[in-house]
């Protein structure tokens, strides 16, 4: 992507994290200035977007996308899904490990780096692998990747779970020598064999193996302790029961180094969309009961639950337009995260849009260890990625028109609140107007961005 590096934008009364409109400046890759309207000094040549009465966020950090390059470019490359995180207004991405090859080795992580420097639409931080191959029984090159070009400091096996104690517990001491943090996929194999949704009232009733929430929380209760016992990071990926909130609740309480995410999906649907037995709804770990979401939305309200992550996971359609045992487990997730968000926690009054900046942004670059230059605080000399949205917009969300590859969304045909109207990485527009820009305009016009519905 050929983008001009000294473009500069003024964005008119924007309203960072919801509060009271400013004009912002955006040039040379930082936010040169910042002001009450019509205070601030315009550049000659400047773009000067009108944006009033939309939020201003730092630019969102997902911890957890599944971008499938190398091996699955059918479903979705790097190219094609940092593309679809610019449109969801995201300006980096943590891309996950089961790749084929696995990026369990230096040279693989690098190579993901290197393809999302090139595609230029988001910052691409690979995810190296715990175990080799995935295979849960000997430890990846953790060190090696750690000093690569790639600096990887989170590990995960997500799609599998590290199930052996003693692996587990020497992952966790060898991180700690370069800071990083174990991604746990908390699930129990031998609780799980055969599962395909969430057991209970449902899955009793319809006929489908169920996979218990104790399978998710005794992984939990069992690393947190590995964690305290070794003085390491643990992070919980998708955490998606009551049982989890409570246990990393009081993991925390205890003084433990644990963070936890839940997906957007696991914030709003439950176990009884499985009753139409359409594979959109098959994701791992499974669609909980409506007790569920209110507790993990209660967790991510009060801290508990530290992070929003994606789990974007795409597929191409004949792993999902087939009957529910043979589909693939998995939905898309980067260009809805923040509507979902906006609908279930803000719009409900649960939180603040300073709020959506800590769980979107904030914590998960400090999380991934990027907060150098994501997840900034607005304000001047602090690096230009942005995200900017409408939040009085509407949108009936069609899986076959989203950037990414794949259209396996669970939210198709739905009205998601919120719309991202523009997104800047280094202080250049890969977003505007809601469409992501090859090229920028150069001719000092003004852009205008009136947050129509899309």
């Amino acid at each position: 992507m050929s983008t001009p590096s000294t473009t500069t934008y003024v964005l008119r009364g924007v309203r960072p994290y919801g509060t009271d409109p400013v004009d912002v400046v955006l040039a040379d890759g930082v936010v040169a200035a910042l002001g009450a309207p019509g205070t601030v000094e315009v550049p000659e040549g400047a773009h000067e977007v009108a944006a009033q009465d939309q939020v201003l966020l730092p630019g969102l950090v997902d911890l957890h996308t599944h971008l499938r390059e190398p091996g699955r470019e059918d479903a979705e490359t790097v190219f094609s899904g940092t593309r679809a995180a610019a449109a969801g207004g995201f300006t980096a991405v943590h891309a996950m490990a089961n790749t084929t090859p696995t990026q369990d080795t230096a040279g693989v992580v690098e190579q993901v780096y290197r393809l999302g420097q090139e595609a230029g639409w988001v910052d691409v931080h690979p995810v190296g692998a715990v175990t080799v191959g995935l295979g849960g029984e000997k430890l990846a090159e953790l060190g090696a990747m750690a000093d690569s070009a790639a600096r990887v400091r989170v590990f995960s096996d997500d799609g599998k779970c590290v199930h052996d104690p003693v692996l587990m517990r020497r992952a966790l001491e060898y991180v700690k020598a370069f800071d990083g943090v174990v991604a746990q996929h908390a699930q129990e194999p031998r609780l799980t064999e055969g599962a395909q949704m969430n057991e209970g009232v449902v899955s009793a009733q319809i006929g489908l193996t169920g996979w218990p929430a104790v399978a998710e929380e005794s992984i939990i209760a069992r690393d947190v302790l590995l964690a305290e016992h070794v003085g390491s990071r643990l992070h919980v990926c998708h955490l998606s029961t009551a049982g989890s909130v409570e246990i990393v609740r009081w993991a925390k309480g205890r003084g433990i180094d644990v963070t936890a995410e839940v997906t957007p999906h696991h914030l709003v649907l439950t176990d009884e969309l499985a009753r139409e037995y359409d594979p959109v709804y098959k994701v791992n770990p499974p669609l909980r009961t409506a007790a569920d979401v209110e507790a993990v939305r209660q967790g991510l309200a009060d801290g508990t639950i530290d992070i929003v992550a994606t789990d974007h996971a795409p597929h191409p359609v004949e792993d999902k337009d087939c009957e529910w045992a043979s589909a693939a487990f998995g939905m898309t997730g980067l260009e809805t995260a923040l509507s979902v968000v906006q609908q279930t926690m803000v719009d409900t009054g649960r939180m603040t849009w300073a709020d959506v900046a800590r769980v979107l942004s904030e914590n998960p670059a400090r999380i991934g260890r990027v907060d150098a230059t994501q997840g900034r605080r607005i304000a001047v000399g602090e690096p230009a990625n942005l995200t900017l949205v409408d939040p009085a917009a509407t949108r009936v969300i069609d899986g076959h028109a989203q950037v990414t590859a794949s259209s396996n969304t669970p939210f198709a045909g739905s009205e998601l609140p919120g719309r991202v109207v523009a997104t800047f990485l280094r202080g250049r527009a890969t977003v505007l107007d809601g469409a992501v820009v090859d090229q920028p305009a150069t001719d000092g016009a003004t852009q205008t961005l009136e947050g129509a519905t899309r």
